[in-house]
């Protein structure tokens, strides 16, 4: 959803961050103030924002009023004009009264995380259903900040915080605000109605969705390119991917999965946000298998996938059958490699599969071929079977489906008919009953077994 003028050329920010002394950062897991506002200057280049400089503050207790107090206002201030910054992002979130009274105090725009985070997802949604999502959530931000806010929605026009919903020119009127969003939310259902409906004719057909899901920029697109060979946006930023996307995948087996990309998780994900963006979030709850993406390379990664375990458990699949993908490990040496695996491995120890892992470079397609026959294994939608088969020469269409979805482990011409033996998918097997010719095996089972 684009603003009809953009300020993102030129906005300078200055990001700060705060902790209550002896604790980490507020509702975080990360313990450092300066991985913090390391991911939170990410999060605003991906918005557009030149970052002119950083702040850290420890306090003994948080100001009410102005989260930091009047002297650190003060500074903010002095700061700011000294930079010549036009914005100050806050690393949490600010109420709405502490919004207006820093802003007011700092004679700056002021935005706060959840803000920066809605204004990216406004910058990256393309699909009417994605904007609709974005606005809905937007609104949902500004509802309660309406009271006293007439200088900030004046503003509402342009800038990072401020995408999507300002275009609209929104009424001060809680009244106007409340209608305005159950239109969308009536537009979205019925989006969501003809997705489902999609989604219903796909199942028609046995084949199994397999979701990529992991923290934003875990590389997750590349990797989904790498196996579809699609041409999803791959980029550095953060929430390049908002809307889903499924391609086909073919399995060694011969089978064929959806393979759906989904937004990337993040720390702290405002929970309107979570439940504004069912679309791609949907694709995660319908999925037989979760490739969770991780970063191998990161020094966060264990927070990362701690809060992509969260937010899975929010949706209900923390059960769902699941293969952690270990991505970009050409950023590490071979012999820390090693001991990363080695690592890994023992920690999945306890799992009833302690092999459910799979180390990949998705940007140089290392460890793809491994990784696509471990999902093939893990699949359990429409198992191979093996088939013996006598198929008239004269069905062709029926010969050929053999050959294309199967794989064919011994054939012979007799009396003019094809003599197969086969490993198939069982949906197609199913089709083939009227020329068995002997009991139906699953792929693996001997003779013995069934006798």
């Amino acid at each position: 959803m684009k603003s009809s003028f953009s300020l993102e050329n030129y906005e300078r920010a200055l990001l700060v961050s705060y902790a209550l002394k002896g604790r980490t950062r507020p509702n975080t897991g990360i313990t450092s103030a300066k991985e913090s506002l390391s991911e939170l200057g990410e999060l605003a280049k991906s918005a557009g924002a030149q970052v002119a400089g950083s702040r850290f503050y420890q306090r003994e207790k948080i100001d009410a009023a102005t989260l930091l107090g009047r002297g650190n206002t003060a500074e903010l201030k002095n700061e700011a004009k000294r930079l010549n910054l036009n914005l100050i992002i806050f690393d949490g979130n600010l109420s709405p009264s502490q919004h207006r009274n820093i802003e007011r105090e700092v004679d700056r725009r002021v935005i706060d995380r959840t803000q920066l985070i809605l204004d990216i997802f406004a910058r990256h949604a393309h699909t009417r259903e994605g904007q609709l999502q974005v606005e809905l959530a937007q609104l949902n931000y500004l509802l309660p900040r309406l009271a006293g806010s007439a200088q900030e929605l004046s503003r509402m026009g342009g800038g990072i915080g401020a995408r999507g919903p300002g275009e609209q020119k929104l009424e001060t009127d809680r009244r106007r605000i409340r209608e305005r969003i159950r239109k969308i939310k009536r537009a979205i259902e019925s989006v969501r109605r003809q997705r489902s409906i999609r989604r219903r004719a796909r199942q028609a057909v046995p084949l199994a969705t397999v979701a990529l899901v992991g923290y934003t920029n875990a590389g997750k697109s590349t990797l989904f390119n790498a196996l579809t060979k699609a041409d999803v946006l791959t980029s550095s930023k953060m929430f390049a991917t908002l809307d889903p996307t499924v391609r086909a995948l073919k399995l060694p087996s011969r089978r064929r999965v959806l393979l759906a990309d989904t937004v990337g998780f993040i720390r702290d994900l405002p929970p309107d946000l979570i439940a504004a963006f069912r679309a791609t979030l949907e694709e995660v709850q319908e999925a037989a298998l979760i490739l969770q993406v991780s970063d191998i390379s990161s020094p966060l990664g264990a927070e990362e996938n701690a809060e992509v375990e969260k937010i899975l458990d929010e949706l209900g699949v923390a059960d769902r059958p699941r293969l952690r993908v270990f991505n970009k490990i050409d950023k590490l040496d071979p012999a820390e490699l090693e001991s990363l695996k080695r690592l890994i491995q023992a920690k999945s120890s306890a799992l009833r599969d302690p092999r459910n892992a799979s180390f990949v470079s998705a940007e140089r397609c290392e460890g793809l071929g491994e990784l696509v026959a471990h999902i093939d294994r893990m699949i359990a939608i429409d198992p191979i079977v093996e088939v013996h088969l006598s198929i008239p020469v004269s069905r062709g269409r029926e010969i050929a489906a053999v050959y294309a979805s199967g794989r064919v482990l011994n054939s012979e011409l007799r009396n003019g008919h094809m003599q197969l033996t086969a490993r198939v998918p069982e949906s197609l097997a199913g089709k083939l009953d009227a020329f068995e010719i002997s009991h139906r095996l699953r792929a693996g089972e001997s003779a013995r077994n069934v006798l």
